[in-house]
């Protein structure tokens, strides 16, 4: 017997490429006619990333709630309330039954900083998520109890990069 139902996956690990599949899923789902949905938890609201131009082109719903990476953040509340914002427009989206599809991009790390319990969260997906949900959680430092929970997880690792040797980041490929 095979059954249906609506995945929890989780793209983590420190190599590059979690957020790029997630997307490459999204625009796969919207292709087949789903309603998708994709809530950036961590980049700049301002940014003017390729994946959040091809989504406003497309007509792709994307939310960004963060002001830029948490490594770089000159007022960690700010971030902080950024992401729990993120995760309070997350539960709307996701319990309103208006979606087949949403990506938590850089979800983890909210839950990885402590700024989200995890067993918070995987309790509120449980209670909440229709059965047919899929959502995509990316971001490095997935905690153990996410990826027990969640029925898909890859983890990228990096073998080689080009930052290793210098190269900045590149149009297209980065950003």
């Amino acid at each position: 017997m095979t059954k249906k139902k609506g995945l929890i996956i989780v793209n983590t690990g420190k190599g590059k490429g979690k957020s790029t599949a997630a997307f490459g899923t999204l625009l796969r789902a919207w292709g087949q006619g789903m309603r998708v949905l994709s809530i950036q938890f961590l980049k700049s609201e301002t940014g003017k990333w390729g994946e959040v131009k091809a989504a406003k082109k497309l007509g792709i719903e994307w939310i960004t709630t963060g002001d830029g990476f948490t490594w770089l953040s000159k007022d960690m509340e700010e971030t902080t309330a950024r992401a729990l914002h993120g995760w309070e427009i997350a539960k709307e989206k996701i319990s309103s039954g208006d979606y087949d599809f949403i990506v938590l991009d850089e979800f983890t790390y909210p839950l990885h900083f402590g700024w989200l319990d995890v067993d918070e969260v995987i309790s509120w997906i449980k209670e909440n998520k229709a059965p047919a949900l899929h959502i995509v959680i990316t971001g490095r430092k997935a905690p153990e109890k996410l990826t027990d929970f969640a029925d898909l997880v890859t983890e990228m690792k990096v073998i080689k990069h080009p930052y290793e040797e210098g190269i900045k980041a590149q149009k297209g490929i980065e950003f």
